[in-house]
């Protein structure tokens, strides 16, 4: 593990262009490696999340070479032995991947690290045991085997949008019409749409109805040429950045994205308002942690972060971490169950973090510390890994003072 500290009083200054969008890289990824044919993408950035989907879809049949992918044969012809799919930390790859896996290979043995294989799978093991699909859960393995048939799908939508997405990308593949249904409303529906533009991208057809999506079977994705999007989930570090005094500009985003997480600039428009603020983050669960960095600093305003419970589910239980470490900061944070109520404060300390081996609880520490009036010090500052490999370059580059060493 690496530890890096941070010296005080640098504000970020200069344009920054964040990476490609994790949320839509795994998209586009999974469309292209299921199309038969050559598809090309740009503006694709490795993280190890990213890696994951890419070697799993080489796992499944597919061909990948950079930004080239030749898609996975399908037919009606399961391997003899059920592929191996590491995904390392990635939920996304997980969740997407293992209906896709039944679709085109009857199934597959997943592994991964860290908590990925603790967070929460009920709504897929209680589907395909409706459905007489084989489904065993270990500390080390998630397996999978049996036929995907097509018909109907019962999901709930507050659960997470991951496990809606995996069966939108497998049930076209499939050789009857099937439905997917939400038995609760749906959340992350930003994730959903990104989902919907994918397949449409790659000649899928879906189509809304009633609570849920009528899926024809029998479809084939076709071979595309896309560039991707910047990621409006790091972007929102730097617009926090913004928000706390820093003259960082940031470049290469879309505002007219699908993605959900385009909503922190009118959150942050909010929060510089006086009032007491309540801010719903069930659409965007990742804006959490720039969210509550900058409500922290709203001296004598409180802010609500409200419809959070799906943070307690991510790579750390996030109200407990960003509670815990923005605190240490002298953060004046409340947990809940289900939400944050912060209370505003004028300034922060340095001191002793940890990232808790979750990317976005590091890049929060790491914009908190251009506030700090001491040195900052984050543990496992290399967990950006995940997500952006390169965030503590571009953050020494626009000023950042940092000092390295190994764990």
């Amino acid at each position: 593990m690496s530890t890096v500290t941070i010296a005080p009083g640098h504000p970020l200054t200069g344009a920054v262009t964040p990476p490609a969008s994790k949320s839509q890289s795994h998209r586009l990824i999974i469309a292209a490696a299921l199309a038969q044919g050559e598809s090309r993408l740009e503006n694709l950035s490795m993280s190890q999340d990213i890696e994951a989907t890419l070697g799993c879809m080489e796992a499944l049949g597919a061909r990948t070479e950079g930004g080239r992918l030749w898609g996975a044969p399908l037919g009606s012809n399961f391997p003899a032995e059920l592929p191996r799919l590491d995904c390392c930390e990635s939920g996304s790859t997980l969740r997407f991947l293992i209906p896709v896996a039944l679709a085109v290979a009857g199934g597959g043995i997943f592994t991964g690290r860290g908590r990925l294989l603790q967070r929460p799978m009920e709504p897929y093991e209680r589907l395909f045991r409706e459905k007489g699909i084989f489904y065993e859960a270990t500390p080390r393995a998630i397996t999978v085997r049996g036929r995907l048939e097509p018909g109907v799908y019962q999901l709930p939508g507050n659960v997470s949008s991951q496990f809606i997405t995996g069966l939108l990308f497998a049930l076209p593949l499939l050789g009857g019409d099937s439905e997917l249904r939400l038995t609760t409303a749906l959340e992350s529906s930003g994730y959903v749409d990104m989902t919907l533009d994918a397949l449409n991208r790659f000649g899928v057809t879906v189509q809304p109805v009633e609570k849920g999506w009528s899926i024809p079977g029998g479809q084939s994705y076709r071979p595309r040429n896309l560039a991707v999007e910047g990621d409006w989930s790091q972007a929102a570090f730097y617009y926090a950045a913004q928000f706390l005094g820093s003259s960082v500009f940031v470049t290469g985003m879309n505002p007219d994205s699908c993605q959900g997480d385009k909503v922190i600039l009118p959150y942050l428009e909010r929060l510089k308002h006086p009032g007491e603020a309540e801010l719903d983050v069930s659409q965007c669960p990742d804006l959490a942690p720039a969210l509550a960095l900058s409500a922290a600093l709203r001296a004598g305003e409180t802010t609500h972060l409200v419809n959070a419970g799906r943070l307690r589910m991510k790579e750390s239980d996030r109200i407990d971490t960003v509670t815990t470490e923005l605190n240490k900061l002298g953060a004046q944070i409340e947990a809940g169950p289900d939400f944050m109520t912060i209370h505003g404060v004028s300034r922060l300390r340095g001191g002793e973090t940890d990232s808790h081996n979750d990317h976005r609880i590091a890049m929060m520490l790491a914009v908190a510390a251009t506030r700090a009036e001491g040195p900052m010090t984050i543990h496992d500052a290399g967990s950006v890994a995940k997500s952006y490999p390169h965030f503590w370059t571009d953050y020494e580059r626009l000023g950042g003072q940092l000092t390295w060493q190994e764990e």
